[in-house]
């Protein structure tokens, strides 16, 4: 058994003159903070990795930087799963008696602290050395190819896609440190720059600085509960080209074997935190996850079931797509958000029931997933 016991979030943005080291740092404070801890009852870190600050050691790095000595370093990259992959690494550590309180960041500067082109060339690694890269691809072009074969095989539109755009935005508005503060329509969606078609600009998440934290207890260690009560992997594949059916990818595997490990069915589920690197990659991890039928996730838009006063509210901080995408901390956003709704503090942005809540990562191009079940015990 373990306890998220405390989260920690910085504004996602421009972050002029911080490093990633710096990012993670105020990340990690709030958390600690929030968990009624010190720094020096963190006895286990884990770290995701940053393209902006690449090390062979980045978790010691941290900890030295951050002034803490833990009996149990780490740090884990499987892209955009690697929030709640380290989360799940954490969860297993203090169950099985290794640390006590397991700090869990990511974050990087990677808006102000690296080119645009440097940006794309770390990312265009994700693809084959050999059949993929030397195309010269980046990771919207790969996701434009999964899109195109979706919208194919399930009747979707490029209107369709548009929808997430706008419910991704819509919440970021209630959120002072989301990224994007205006708000956006299909027709806007639809009128933006193409990037690898179908997905054009407000399709994709942006490129942001910031910085994202949780602790992970064998024990609460305030009043306020919130357990992981399941939590399993899937990994199918790497490269695009050796990509499984559209109907065989992982978030199926993972999320049947965190039901099996939890107990917990969809039905049971009252608060969703669902990757979004693009409106492609929500739209399909949906229904997936079994929160929408096979082409059925944009009409569930349409009518509200994902709105913060729907029946499944869905990021309501704003998503990769509109708080902002800060490399690993990015996704890791998503679990605050959870946590904050799951204690009643997310203030105006606060839903009716979020007792239960199910969340899921992606990483690569649909390559790793990571699918978790919080629940709130009184």
């Amino acid at each position: 058994m373990s306890f998220v016991t405390g989260v920690g979030l910085t504004s996602y943005g421009k972050h002029e003159g911080l490093s990633s080291l710096d990012l993670m740092s105020k990340a990690a404070e709030l958390a600690i903070s929030d968990a009624g801890l010190k720094r020096s009852d963190i006895d286990g870190i884990l770290c995701g990795y940053s393209t902006v600050s690449p090390h062979i050691m980045l978790a010691t790095v941290f900890a030295e930087h951050f002034g803490i000595r833990p009996s149990y370093a780490h740090a884990v990259q499987v892209g955009g799963a690697t929030g709640l992959a380290m989360t799940m690494l954490a969860h297993h550590l203090v169950d099985a008696g290794v640390a006590k309180h397991v700090l869990v960041v990511g974050g990087e500067n990677r808006l102000t602290g690296q080119s645009r082109d440097a940006s794309i060339q770390a990312l265009a690694q994700v693809g084959h050395p050999d059949y993929e890269v030397t195309l010269g691809p980046t990771i919207p072009a790969y996701y434009g190819l999964v899109a195109t074969r979706y919208m194919h095989e399930y009747g979707l539109t490029q209107e369709d896609l548009a929808e997430f755009a706008v419910l991704m935005r819509k919440h970021a508005l209630t959120h002072p440190g989301a990224q994007f503060h205006e708000p956006i329509t299909v027709a806007d969606v639809m009128a933006s720059k193409p990037v690898a078609m179908p997905l054009k600009l407000l399709d994709c998440c942006p490129v942001s600085d910031g910085g994202a934290a949780c602790v992970i207890s064998r024990e609460p260690t305030r009043e306020r509960r919130v357990r992981i009560r399941g939590c399993a992997q899937a990994h199918t594949h790497q490269h695009i080209t050796a990509a499984p059916a559209l109907s065989e990818l992982g978030a199926e595997i993972s999320i049947a074997k965190a039901k099996a490990a939890s107990g917990i069915a969809i039905s049971d589920v009252r608060y969703a935190a669902v990757y979004d690197s693009f409106t492609i990659t929500l739209a399909m991890l949906l229904e997936d996850l079994g929160l929408a039928g096979r082409g059925e996730a944009a009409a569930r838009v349409r009518d509200g079931y994902f709105n913060g006063d729907g029946e499944m509210p869905l990021n309501t901080h704003g998503g990769l797509l509109s708080y902002g995408h800060c490399g690993v901390g990015g996704a890791m956003a998503h679990l605050v958000e959870a946590h904050l709704q799951m204690t009643g503090r997310a203030e105006n942005r606060q839903v009716r029931d979020a007792s239960i809540a199910l969340l899921h990562g992606d990483g690569g191009v649909l390559s790793s997933h990571v699918s978790m079940f919080l629940e709130r015990v009184r």
